[in-house]
């Protein structure tokens, strides 16, 4: 089995890692767009042609699945790339999980970047599925530029400034960008003298991961042999490429330079 995954920059590494602690025998593919990044602030159309050249650079690879693991991109792109690679190829868009967050009570607050918070796709979502919990939208300026280079000041100037804009009474926080769900655990330190508890974090990755699976019809098998170190291609803007050097900064990149799943 051959999984692709796609986003501007490393945000793709939480679900390329859920994938493979899920199916440690799954080959990945993980294209990346560093040459025009950040994604964020590009027009629908710029963006879209972006994303389709770094989805056609890992359809050449021929994964049985494609994960769109940007929320930005699949706002404005996933009917152009589901009109170009499907049926032959599946593909999987990430939604951030504003469902099951609202779902498990309030007060939820939505951390994403300025561009997302407050658009129209982030408030339908909210009226979709959040009606009657009580939401704090929180812009994180920064945030996703300063984990891409894995800027350990700036990234601790920019959670803690999101920090300061959660109310004290939010017990749930979604990660609305999937970058974020490379430093949870410093989203929660901070949050934690601003709310006086340990508040949950909803991210994307594991749900995107289960929903490849269910897409390909495969269970499962978190005990399966290791792929070899080989089953990982990397494609910088369609180049291929080792790991970039800030992906090896974080847990789910060091799990993928390994074949053995371990965490």
């Amino acid at each position: 089995m051959k999984i692709a995954l796609m986003d501007s920059g490393i945000g793709l590494l939480p679900a390329a890692a859920a994938v493979r602690r899920l199916r440690p025998d799954a080959q990945l593919v993980l294209s990346s767009d560093p040459d025009g990044m950040p994604w964020g602030p590009r027009t629908p159309d710029d963006l879209t042609t972006r994303a389709l050249a770094v989805a056609r650079a890992a359809a050449a690879h021929r994964p049985d699945a494609l994960v769109v693991a940007c929320n930005t991109a699949s706002v404005h792109t996933l009917p152009a790339l589901r009109a170009e690679l499907e049926p032959d190829i599946p593909v999987i868009g990430t939604v951030p999980a504003i469902k099951p967050a609202a779902a498990a009570g309030g007060p939820v607050a939505i951390w994403a970047t300025p561009a997302t918070t407050g658009s129209a796709y982030q408030r339908r979502l909210i009226a979709e599925f959040a009606a009657g919990v009580d939401v704090t939208e929180v812009p994180c300026p920064g945030l996703a530029d300063a984990v891409q280079e894995a800027d350990e000041v700036r990234i601790d100037a920019a959670v803690a400034a999101a920090a300061a804009l959660t109310p004290a009474s939010v017990t749930t926080v979604v990660l609305g960008c999937t970058h974020y769900e490379l430093v949870e655990e410093r989203i929660r330190a901070a949050l934690r003298p601003v709310t006086g508890r340990d508040v949950t974090l909803y991210g994307s990755a594991d749900a995107v991961a289960a929903q490849v699976l269910r897409r390909l019809g495969a269970p499962a098998r978190p005990d399966a042999a290791p792929a070899p170190d080989t089953a990982l291609t990397v494609l910088l803007s369609g180049r291929p490429s080792a790991l970039p050097p800030a992906a090896l900064r974080y847990p789910q990149g060091r799990l993928l330079r390994s074949p053995v799943a371990t965490g």
